[in-house]
């Protein structure tokens, strides 16, 4: 449950009613957010790269009053000098008000919560959860399908690309459990959803079936959520060329698609989706992206206690 003084570490650690309470207060916030936060301090432990969900949180901070420290870069941070992640969380507990980190290694948000005693919002742990992504995916996808809420459609949810390592569709998944959705799933060879994500969508309820192209996925689907393929999982540099070419969305490849499909990706994009798609009536994930900063203001808020 997300409450004043909570930790955001997991999707599954939440209900579909605190997915719709998050939902809710992310769209008051885009209306009015006011200055809730004035004197409040976020510390931002960023140990792997990132653009989006740093300056997001930071906007979000900002936005509401707050002051935000930090570092965006483990090397310049006491890690390099082989301090442990406790060691760093108790220390920086008594500077901030609220932690938001990323890490390379998965569980690291949680063991940062079981020493924290300031909420710590985990902001991407390897390739395991990133659910403040998964709430504004969420926001984003029920701006465009109001039926995703009330539940008086099916909504047709694909995912497409590295679905193994991509934390992003991992935490998506699960929280489309708790509506009613069918799921489609397009991946190379060896990067197929992991079976503990397939078998709890499964015993949710949700029907899950393999698509054998993207194309077929986009005919298909209301939301196509597209992830970038990582060269570095190819060990055959020939073997990612080909299939970088075949996992390539372009407007040509959606002649044929329903008007109603929206494309999402939690960016950045690399070769995966064509620039002349960006200019599409299916292109929402620079929305997507925007839509950042009122879903980690509510959460914010909402952790603070304001």
């Amino acid at each position: 449950m997300l409450t004043a003084g909570s930790h955001v570490i997991s999707i599954s650690d939440f209900s579909r009613a605190d997915l719709i309470a998050v939902l809710d207060r992310a769209a008051a916030m885009e209306r009015n957010p006011g200055r809730p936060l004035d004197g409040r301090l976020m510390a931002t432990l960023f140990f792997e790269p990132s653009t989006r969900t740093r300056l997001s949180f930071e906007a979000a901070m900002l936005k509401l009053g707050g002051r935000v420290i930090g570092f965006s870069d483990a090397a310049s941070s006491s890690a390099k000098k082989g301090e442990s992640l406790s060691d760093t969380i108790r220390m920086v507990e008594r500077y901030a008000d609220v932690i938001v980190m990323r890490h390379p290694r998965d569980g690291a948000a949680r063991l940062a919560a079981q020493v924290s005693r300031v909420p710590v919002i985990n902001g991407g742990d390897g390739a395991n959860q990133h659910p403040t992504q998964t709430f504004l995916d969420l926001y984003t996808i029920a701006q465009e399908f109001p039926e995703l809420r009330s539940g008086d459609r099916e909504l047709v949810v694909a995912f497409a690309g590295d679905l193994r390592y991509g934390r992003t569709v991992h935490s998506l998944l699960h929280a489309l459990c708790h509506f009613r959705v069918r799921v489609l799933l397009v991946a190379p060879r060896g990067l197929e959803m992991p079976a503990d994500h397939l078998d709890h969508a499964r015993a949710a309820g949700l029907q899950v079936e393999v698509l054998p192209d993207l194309q077929t996925a986009a005919e298909r689907a209301d939301v196509l959520y597209m992830t970038r393929l990582q060269e570095e999982r190819f060990p055959d540099p020939l073997e990612f060329d080909h299939i970088k070419a075949t996992y390539r969305i372009s407007a040509a490849t959606l002649a044929k698609a329903q008007p109603r499909l929206r494309i999402l990706h939690p960016l950045p994009r690399v070769h995966e989706i064509a620039t002349d798609v960006d200019a599409t009536v299916h292109a929402s994930y620079f929305t997507q992206a925007a839509n950042g900063i009122p879903v980690r203001q509510a959460v914010l808020a909402t952790v603070l206690g304001a």
